[in-house]
């Protein structure tokens, strides 16, 4: 499946706001006065939207809540129908709206001063409740959560809102976008589309202020917290014309696209295989150890994975990248089933600069974990053929089971080709196992004077979570250290 359930209440008030959809929705059947309390409310979007957008949506909307907290755990999650997002809906839809609301509250005017007045205006808005209660949680089963937020009256006012918010200039200052450090250093993976409440597009649609200005964006930060490249903030214009006159592109410069074709598939154990890309156009590219390529796994969404460069840069005419199929994954899927020996296939790289290592380094630490392990072997047949001033370098390398390490042949040619490499093995739960065992961060104290390399970790976020942690509590200075995720 395209999108991704994934947390979106990131605040109390988006865990639990829904209590006040159900209070109003149900309780106003006996209470009507109860939804007197959707004015404030209402004057509350309007103001809100007019300096940050449809800020409310995303942060304060009861029902927002509702969709995200409740409904999500139900629905289908398919792609929100065209019609329900199309102005030929929202906007009609608005106007029959407005005009059921203010109808109604003409009607009761007429009753002003007595004793049922109050009762009678509240129940306006508790239909009006019942009804989005009961119609969008509908739409947000059969498709997608949000589907209602498409064409919502309140999320219609907002941006009539937001758009004078836009032509008198006060949203320069307090409107925060989705802000992109710099398009160079997008992996294109579109996760940002994928847990997009929405369904947008971020990714594909960055202006040359490095910020997304859809109307239609909630500000809800999904994406942020879920970009796997780290460079998604929810900023102002001041703020997002800083980030983007002052971000690092190190490790990005030589990015470019590059068509290949698979000349070599080589299954390994457990679920991995290692595709070797041939460069068609241009017919060389220059890659450091350490780097990762985007490769293409759906041409009509342009969408791609970063994977490290598992191979080294003999002569720039070729590259390799190993994947392990994760369960339910969406891009290995792709991978494991449509690619075959001859495709062409569109590269975008190479790219990241964490795992380059320190020219003026010494001693170097690496630590891999599980599919991790693969930028580390490009790195230490560089640093054992290219870099003489390193003069010790340590790989611990942590797996559950002995049968799960790869690259063995490799490593032990490169271990028994000189003295300065060591490859220390670490197998969590393998009975049989006779080397060490545990997990890496049990070993790092056999280290000596540890306090004096350079540390490069990759491997999945447990593993680099607790490293850091014993790192840290051995002394390692946080400059001396980098990672990556695998």
């Amino acid at each position: 499946m395209f999108h991704i359930k994934t947390n979106r209440t990131f605040t109390f008030v988006r865990q639990y706001g829904f209590v006040f959809t159900l209070m109003v929705a149900i309780g106003g059947l006996w209470y009507p006065k109860i939804g007197l309390l959707v004015l404030p409310v209402m004057i509350g979007l309007i103001l809100t939207s007019f300096f940050k957008g449809r800020y409310w949506c995303g942060n304060i909307c009861a029902h927002g809540s509702l969709f995200d907290s409740v409904i999500i755990k139900v629905s289908m999650n398919k792609n929100i129908p065209k019609l329900f997002r199309s102005r030929y809906l929202y906007l009609p839809f608005f106007l029959f709206f407005g005009f059921k609301v203010i109808s109604g509250l003409i009607r009761v005017s007429a009753i002003y001063g007595s004793a049922s007045y109050f009762d009678r205006m509240g129940f306006i808005f508790v239909s009006s409740y019942i009804m989005v209660t009961l119609l969008g949680g509908t739409l947000g089963v059969l498709f997608a959560p949000r589907t209602w937020c498409n064409f919502c009256p309140m999320g219609v006012l907002q941006k009539i809102s937001y758009w004078f918010g836009k032509k008198i200039g006060v949203t320069k200052i307090t409107d925060e976008k989705i802000t992109v450090a710099s398009p160079d250093m997008c992996h294109l993976c579109g996760k940002c589309e994928r847990v997009c409440p929405m369904q947008l597009a971020p990714y594909k649609d960055f202006k040359p202020n490095h910020q997304f200005e859809n109307e239609n964006c909630i500000k809800c930060a999904t994406c942020v917290y879920n970009c796997p490249a780290h460079i998604l903030t929810l900023s102002n214009e001041h703020t997002g014309s800083y980030i983007k006159n002052n971000v690092n592109l190190l490790g990005y410069e030589n990015r470019q696209k590059i068509k290949s074709v698979i000349s070599n598939i080589e299954r390994m154990p457990n679920d991995i295989i290692q595709y070797t890309f041939k460069f068609i156009t241009p017919k060389t590219v220059h890659y450091n150890a350490g780097q990762f390529i985007l490769v293409q796994i759906k041409k009509h969404k342009e969408m791609f994975r970063a994977y490290s460069i598992s191979s080294f840069n003999e002569d720039g005419r070729s590259l390799s990248v190993t994947v392990k199929k994760a369960i339910n994954g969406y891009g290995t899927t792709q991978i494991f089933e449509n690619f075959n020996l001859g495709d062409e296939i569109i590269l975008d790289g190479p790219m990241g600069r964490d795992l380059l290592v320190d020219e003026k380094a010494e001693k170097v630490l690496l630590i891999g974990g599980g599919i991790g392990i693969t930028p580390f072997v490009p790195i230490v047949t560089d640093l054992v053929r290219n870099r003489s001033n390193v003069t010790n370098i340590k790989l611990l390398y942590g797996a559950n089971k002995e049968s799960e390490f790869i690259y063995n042949d490799e490593f032990k040619s490169l271990e028994n080709g000189n003295n300065k490499f060591e490859l220390r093995k670490i197998v969590a739960f393998d009975n049989d196992w006779t080397g060490r065992k545990g997990f890496v961060t049990e070993h790092m104290a056999d280290i000596k004077d540890i306090t004096d390399y350079k540390v490069y970790l990759c491997g999945p976020p447990p593993m680099i979570n607790a490293s850091l942690k014993k790192l840290e509590a051995l002394g390692v200075k946080n400059e001396n250290i980098k990672y990556e995720s695998a």
